[in-house]
This record gives C-alpha cells, structure tokens and sequence, in this order.
C-alpha cells in the first residue's frame, strides 16, 4: 500500500505542475515539469521505484523489475493521481476554461512514441540497470528527459509521455479525448518497445 501511495503523490505532483505551469502561461514550465519529475522520483524512488507513468510501469513489468501483482494497483493510482490533480487544477482555474490544443495525429503520434520510448529507455538503464546500481544521479536524468521532449517536440504533440498525464491534461480542457486516446496508445508502445530493446541490448540481467 505504501508503493501506492508513493505513486500517487510522485504522479498528482507531475500533473498538477503541468496543469498549473501550462494554464498559468510560465516560460520556464518545460523546466519546471521537469525538475517535478525529478524531485519526485528522488523522493519516492527508494519506495515504489518512483515510475509515475502508466507506460515507464509498463516497461519496468517487461524489463523484469516490477511484479504483476503490482501493475494494475500502479496504473490505478497513477490515473487517479492525473484525475485529481486536474480537478484541482481545474477549481483553480474555474470562470477561465481552457481550449483543447489542435495536433496533428501522425506527427502526434511519432514524436510521443519516441520520446516515451526515450524516457523508459533512460529509467530503465539508469534506475534498474546493474552497471548504474546505486547511482546518484537518476533521478536528474529522467527529469531532464522529460524536460528536453517538452522543449523539442510540447508543440507537436502537448508534450505527455505519459498516459496519466494525458488523462490529467485531457480532464482540464487542454487536449481533446482523441489526444488521450492517442497519448494511451503511443506512450505504452514506446514504453513496451523501451523494454524490449533493453532486454535486448543487455540480457537476462
């Protein structure tokens, strides 16, 4: 239960910074999303391995380091997390509704697979690898990911990576229900692809 609740608050964290950085029109939210994620994941990485993603859980599971039994329980505070930071960020901004962003669906598409597939491929080589077992620096490295696919590529897809964050953005008026359709499904093939090319590159570790 702890895991959970880790989970839960690394994730309603990263959300609720999204939704307040975006809605708030902050320069500096691709850094601010970012440096979210990071201090998250070194504050609660030790206990629940600090995913915060529906599709990094997704490649943990295919990499081996994250039991079955824990996967739907990590997925449901995950979206629930995203639910209830939207809403709250949505009560924050009440009287200002907010317009959902026009994508393009293959460029969308493209972009959202590759650097959800870059932020599983980063987790997964830096938080469970043997040879950087024990680092200290994991935590930075994933964060400044994210931050970099928000910089490179927030203008073509929202900049999720992330299918909770997806549910969150989707629930405060930000994207449309066809973005978060394509935000499940691009982010959770990156992840998957993530971790076979992992197993691939390193074995059975």
């Amino acid at each position: 239960m702890k895991k959970y609740l880790v989970e839960f608050i690394g994730t309603f964290f990263l959300v609720f910074t999204v939704g307040m950085a975006v809605r708030s029109g902050a320069p500096l939210a691709p850094l601010a999303i970012g440096a979210s994620l990071m201090v998250m994941i070194f504050a609660g990485g030790h206990v629940s391995g600090g995913h915060f993603n529906p599709a990094v859980t997704l490649a943990v599971f295919i990499r081996g380091k994250c039991e079955t039994k824990d996967v739907i329980p990590y997925w449901v505070a995950q979206f629930a997390a995203g639910l209830v930071a939207a809403l709250i960020v949505t009560f924050i901004f009440v009287g200002k509704p907010a317009a959902p962003a026009l994508h393009g669906t293959v460029p969308s598409a493209i972009v959202e697979f590759l650097f959800t597939f870059a932020l599983a491929w980063v987790v997964l080589n830096v938080a469970t690898a043997k040879g950087t077992s024990g680092n200290s620096f994991y935590g930075l490295a994933i964060g400044m990911t994210v931050m970099t696919g928000a910089v490179a590529v927030g203008g073509v897809s929202g900049g999720a990576f992330n299918p909770a964050v997806g549910l969150g953005v989707f629930t405060m008026g930000l994207e449309s229900a066809k973005q978060f359709g394509l935000y499940l499904v691009s982010d959770l093939a990156g992840g998957a692809v993530a971790a076979l090319t992992y197993r691939f590159v390193n074995g059975a570790e």
